[in-house]
């Protein structure tokens, strides 16, 4: 159980975006609030419409409305006593669709974001507008230091006339005036009046709203002082258009629900709703240098710490430098970035900001897709992948700032560095389809806009159908060129495709049961080696409320023998069909996919499985082997198999035996953990039935029917031998080494029928996320005992802590062997006594113990190149007998140049490396016509 936010001291110096944070959640746990968890990004209205979480109170609607209580259960990790009447947070929001939608202004200006964080403080009928001003006074002006004479507030005042509704907030005005008086200012100059559009809060049509008081601040150029005249100035900016008067916080006074017709009835208590911008909190804290420079305050939310860590990753990246620079408006009124710095830094703000939309969303399980929320994601992502060309990104990109995201906003939301894997492989799979035709489609732009006084709703709809291009990516393209869009024709054109999918739909559709699936041909499963392919469909049939595609070839292993089926999506031109899940019959495979569209019968698609789920899958399934071998080897060989499940969180195993004691168990974690740092080979063989009933070392369940040929999964002794310590009859998909499994862990153990008990277990991240929720417990019960416990908590936490070390020295040495059979796998490759390697995505230590590995059995000139975490390593070394024609330090010294670094050493080795990963093979290629 974990606080929901991390605690940071505010700094007496400019803070930082994390202290800022960390002082606005302080203070009103100062003041009796239960600090609850940001809400998941995906929020479904009351009328069933699934769209972003736009807004804090999107979490509390059904408190207000008097349909339940503020109850503690609702959010995970909370310590609190009773009914929380009090809370405050730091929500996580979207606005990028409906009646909020910033996206098309991001990356213009300095304020727009798709994605961004309100702070916020609520009371669920407690406290009122005397507290909520009262304390927002003492937060702005007293703790953050807030300049007074520059604080304005606007209060509610209806035009009647209009039929607004309420009457005017005088309680409000007065107490606001009370703040100011204190300070000795004129409440007349710093209170103003705002109308129902200003002051009068809804989230939507209809739901809970009331009256706001809002404070705005004034960041004109000046000293700070008393002096009326500017003051009033100041006044006359509050509620308009002038970036130098903007709103920070808003204090909604929640009284009403908005009915559909129009009406406002009383709720049944009053609530208070408070909504502070962090993202502009900050830019005006740091903007300012902490209040102390308003003559050359640069007020960006940009230009803060919240974004320059993926500002520097992206300069690492791209090697183009962020400068702040902002396009202008042209005679149209349209702003185009003009010079090629202002298209860089529109670049930089465009993708920072869909990094953090997508990177979100991800976390809390939406996926780009094909229809509502989904495809305003996969907007976004397009949307900055055609950016990513602005800064010359040609390959996939953009997956590749998850990593510093993650690991500069996790302490707040952990969600991120959970599901880091994930959202990488999403992102890198939307990446890598739209990159196929992502250039073409902008070629072909290019020659029609060239000859175009406009674009028509014909083009815009082959870009979209053809390509990928979102409508609102085809105005992006326009707008910079001047141009207007046919949108009208657009939409008409694709309503026809809508219908037109919907008649061929029901068409191509069969509604059959699953034993009356037919195929002429059996699906060819390419799962074992591939994780895309291109097929062809056969068939769209309907089963009850789903949809499935038969294709004629399939890498998605179907759910069989206790493993899960894989899901994934299939890409059919501009548009991607979700896979969530994979089954069979007979030999016939089912890609079950969500929505009413699918591809027609006899489209060519792409089929690509989702690789991280995948591979979870396959380290709990290799461990599930590993533990039914440590079970024979603790409790004994009659401990025969009864069932499995395999899913990517968990395995669960079940047995015939008695009830095992925890000396057992303990064995058999040990044991399984001992064989996965050994990094044993994992391989598989098609063999006669017969030869397997032959060996009696291969496991197999008995009363089962197998076919003449079966699949034998090993693991250890020699590859296909079957000479390993684990034979067993299995048709899954596993790791090819152990090591890869990383932790595992034993979790549960119990009995679900007579004689048959199950053992659960995790391995992989879902075991070290595990550990380290374990030693958080231990740390927070270790402050509930007396000192004896605490003593013996603290010992047990340092054992763990001791453990998870040991099992790093294992997988350290397990990397070793590993590298040791990639060497023997490049000697193959070598050519005249040379050997040059790019060894992909690995680290600088991996690819130095392949180098060592090498050392001892090969004798010539080696220079090997990776490209783990972003950078580049380079590393040569050169045998005695070969020194007088090249040496290792010239080597590198002329390669490290064109990957952005440098490097060298002595004749015998050297070690170099950069920063610009695309000409890793470059340099490779220099080093092969140095060596000759």
């Amino acid at each position: 159980m974990r606080a929901p936010f991390p605690v940071v001291p505010m700094s007496a110096k400019i803070p930082t975006a994390a202290e800022i944070r960390a002082t606005f959640l302080d203070f009103f746990k100062e003041k009796q609030h239960t600090i609850v968890p940001s809400d998941n990004v995906g929020y479904t209205s009351r009328d069933g419409a699934r769209i972003f979480t736009n807004a804090g109170m999107n979490q509390f609607v059904p408190i207000f409305l008097g349909e339940r209580q503020a109850d503690v259960d609702t959010w995970p990790g909370v310590l609190s006593k009773g009914l929380p009447t009090r809370a405050a947070d730091t929500q996580k929001c979207i606005r990028a669709g409906g009646k909020h939608n910033d996206l098309e202004d991001v990356g213009l200006d300095t304020y727009h974001h798709t994605f961004f964080e309100m702070l916020g403080n609520w009371s669920f009928g407690d406290y009122f507008k005397k507290e909520a001003i009262s304390w927002s006074w003492e937060l702005i002006v007293e703790r953050f230091k807030f300049p007074p004479s520059r604080v304005f507030a606007t209060i509610y005042q209806p035009n009647k006339e209009k039929g607004d509704p309420a009457d005017r907030d005088q309680e409000s005005w007065e107490l606001w005036a009370e703040k100011f008086r204190s300070v000795g200012l004129d409440p007349e100059i710093h209170i103003v009046n705002g109308n129902k559009k200003d002051n009068f809060w809804m989230m939507a049509d209809t739901g809970p709203c009331g009256p706001c008081t809002e404070i705005h601040i004034d960041l004109t150029p000046g000293p700070i002082n008393l002096d009326e005249d500017r003051q009033r100035a100041g006044a006359k900016l509050v509620n308009g258009s002038d970036a130098s008067c903007i709103e920070i916080w808003n204090n909604v006074f929640i009284q009403y629900n908005a009915n559909p017709d129009g009406t406002f009835t009383p709720l049944p208590a009053q609530h208070v709703d408070t909504g502070m911008g962090f993202e502009r909190l900050t830019s005006i804290i740091q903007g300012t240098k902490n209040f102390t420079d308003f003559e050359t305050a640069k007020i960006s939310n940009y230009d803060t710490d919240v974004f320059e860590p993926i500002f520097n990753e992206l300069t690492k990246l791209s090697g183009k430098h962020y400068l702040s620079t902002l396009p202008i408006a042209n005679e149209q009124g349209h702003v185009i970035p003009v010079t090629d710095q202002e298209k860089i830094d529109v670049a930089f703000r465009v993708i920072a900001d869909h990094l953090r939309t997508l990177s979100f969303s991800i976390a809390d399980g939406i996926q780009p897709g094909n229809s509502d929320r989904n495809y305003t994601l996969r907007r976004i992502l397009r949307r900055a992948v055609k950016y990513g060309r602005t800064l010359e990104f040609k390959e996939p990109f953009f997956y590749k700032l998850v990593d510093v995201l993650a690991q500069h906003m996790g302490d707040v939301f952990p969600e991120l560095r959970v599901k880091k894997d994930q959202i990488k492989s999403v992102l890198k799979l939307e990446e890598e389809a739209f990159n196929r035709t992502l250039d073409r489609g902008i070629a072909l732009f290019e020659s029609e806009a060239s000859s175009r006084p406009s674009i028509s709703g014909d083009f815009a709809f082959q870009l979209y159908d053809t390509f990928g291009f979102p409508l609102d990516l085809t105005e992006l393209l326009a707008r910079e060129r001047g141009l207007t869009v046919d949108t009208i024709g657009f939409e008409k054109l694709m309503e026809e495709q809508k219908q037109r999918a919907r008649e061929a739909g029901q068409k191509n559709k069969k509604v059959v049961s699953m034993t009356e699936i037919e195929t002429k041909d059996a699906t060819q499963f390419l799962g074992y080696d591939e994780l895309s392919t291109e097929a062809k469909v056969l068939e769209v049939v309907s089963m009850k409320d789903k949809t499935a595609v038969v294709l004629d070839r399939s890498v998605c292993y179907a759910e069989m023998g206790g493993q899960v089926g894989d899901s994934g999506q299939i890409i059919l031109g501009a548009n991607a069909y979700p896979v969530s899940s994979t089954t069979k019959v007979g030999n016939t495979w089912l890609h079950f996919i969500e929505g009413e569209e699918a591809p027609a019968t006899g489209a060519e698609i792409q089929l690509e499985v989702d690789a991280t789920r995948r591979h979870a899958i396959e380290r709990h399934h290799t461990a599930t082997h590993i533990l039914h071998w440590a079970l024979h080897e603790v409790v004994s060989q009659d401990a025969t198999q009864k069932g499995s499940n395999v899913n990517p969180d968990k395995l669960t195993f079940d047995f015939n035996s008695g009830a095992l004691t925890p000396g057992q168990l303990a064995d058999i974690e040990r044991l399984a953990n001992e064989r996965i740092v050994a990094n044993d080979t994992v391989s598989w063989t098609e063999v006669p039935y017969t030869d397997v009933k032959a060996n009696a070392s291969i496991m197999q369940l008995f009363g089962e029917k197998y076919p003449e040929v079966v699949r034998v999964v090993q693991i250890g002794g020699k590859a296909h031998a079957l000479n390993g310590y684990s034979m067993e009859l299995c048709g899954g998909t596993h790791t090819r080494h152990t090591g890869e499994i990383g932790l595992f862990r034993l979790v549960g153990e119990g009995a679900v029928a007579a004689g048959v008990r199950r053992i659960e277990a995790i391995a992989g991240l879902e075991a070290y996320n595990a550990a380290r929720a374990d030693a958080e417990l231990l740390k927070v019960l270790s402050g509930k005992v007396g000192s004896q416990g605490i003593h013996d908590l603290e010992k047990k936490i340092e054992n763990l802590l001791a453990q998870q070390k040991e099992l790093e020295k294992s997988l350290k040495a397990a990397q070793q062997r590993e590298a040791s059979g990639k060497a023997k796998e490049l000697i193959a490759t070598a050519e005249n006594n040379v050997l040059i390697a790019n060894l992909g995505d690995v680290d600088g230590d991996y690819a130095m113990a392949v180098n060592d590995a090498l050392k001892g059995v090969f004798n010539g000139v080696v220079v090997l190149g990776s490209t783990g975490h972003g950078n580049v390593t380079l590393m040569a070394t050169v045998s005695k007998d070969h020194q007088a024609k090249v040496q290792a330090g010239k080597i590198i010294q002329t390669i490290a140049p064109i990957v952005g670094g440098k490097g060298g050493g002595k004749p015998d080795f050297a070690r170099g490396g950069g920063k610009d990963v695309s000409k890793i093979d470059a340099a490779l290629a220099e080093a092969r016509k140095l060596v000759g």
